[in-house]
C-alpha cells in the first residue's frame, strides 16, 4: 500500500454450526477497529453462497458442519476462483483434517482454543496474502511429513526444477519459517527482492499461498524437520 493510502477494515465471514461461538467469534474480532464481521454461516454451503455473495476478504471456517463440511466448502470457495482466503478454525487436530484442509486451498489452520489475540493476528496475516497456522500443528504436519520424507542424502523432487538456485534457497528459508524480513536479513538482499522471489516460487511451481509452498518443500526433500 503506498503512503497515505487509507486501509479499509478487512471483511470476515464466519462460518460454525454453533451460534454461542459464533457470538463469541464476532465479539472479539468486534473490538478490532481493523476488522469487519460481514456475515455469519451455520453451515458449509451456506459458506460458500455467502462467500459467493458477500466476497469476503476471509472466511473462519469451522471444520465439522452440516449440510457440507469445511473441508469440502473451502474446495469450493478455492475452485471457483473467488478473491476470498479461508482460515480453518477447528476443536479437531487430526492429521487428515489437517492435510485435507490444506490440500483443499485453506491459507490456515488454528485450534479453536486459540488465545484470542492470536487468531485477530491470524486474520490479519491471512488477508494480506501469507500463511498461519498454529505451532503444534505445525509440529505434528512436520511429524507426520518426516515418516514419509525421501532419503535425506537424495536430490530435491523434480517438481522444483523450474526454480533457480536463489528461488530454491528462498523456499527452504520460507519452509524454516522466516519471514520475507528474515530472509532479506539472512540473504541481505531487499525485502522487495524477497517478495519477488516469493512470487516467482508460488506462480512456477502452481501454488496458492505460503502454505502450499512449506507443505511441498517437505514433500520433495529439500527440507527436512529438525534442519
Amino acid at each position: 500500500m503506498t503512503d497515505g493510502a487509507v486501509s479499509r477494515p478487512v471483511r470476515v465471514l464466519l462460518a460454525d454450526d454453533q451460534p454461542l461461538l459464533r457470538t463469541g467469534f464476532r465479539m472479539v474480532l468486534g473490538a478490532e477497529d481493523d476488522l469487519d464481521v460481514v456475515g455469519e454461516a451455520g453451515d458449509g454451503a451456506e459458506a460458500v453462497d455467502l462467500a459467493r455473495r458477500l466476497l469476503p476478504d476471509v472466511v473462519l471456517m469451522d471444520i465439522r458442519m452440516p449440510r457440507m463440511d469445511g473441508v469440502t466448502a473451502t474446495r469450493a470457495i478455492v475452485s471457483a476462483r473467488l478473491p476470498v482466503r479461508v482460515l480453518v478454525l477447528t476443536t479437531f487436530e487430526q492429521d487428515e483434517h489437517v492435510v485435507g484442509a490444506l490440500r483443499a486451498g485453506a491459507s490456515g489452520f488454528l485450534t479453536k482454543d486459540v488465545p484470542a489475540e492470536d487468531l485477530v493476528a491470524a486474520i490479519r496475516t491471512v488477508a494480506a496474502g501469507d500463511a498461519a497456522m498454529s505451532p503444534r500443528i505445525l509440529r505434528r504436519l512436520l511429524d507426520r511429513f518426516a515418516e514419509m520424507l525421501p532419503d535425506p542424502a537424495a536430490a530435491p523432487a523434480r517438481a522444483l526444477d523450474p526454480l533457480t538456485d536463489r528461488e530454491r534457497e528462498v523456499l527452504t528459508h520460507m519452509a524454516r519459517g522466516l519471514s520475507n524480513a528474515e530472509i532479506a536479513r539472512v540473504l541481505s538482499v531487499s525485502e522487495t527482492t524477497v517478495k519477488t522471489h516469493v512470487g516467482h516460487v508460488l506462480t512456477k511451481l502452481r501454488l496458492r499461498d505460503r502454505v502450499q509452498a512449506v507443505v511441498l518443500a517437505y514433500e520433495t526433500g529439500l527440507v527436512r524437520p529438525g534442519r
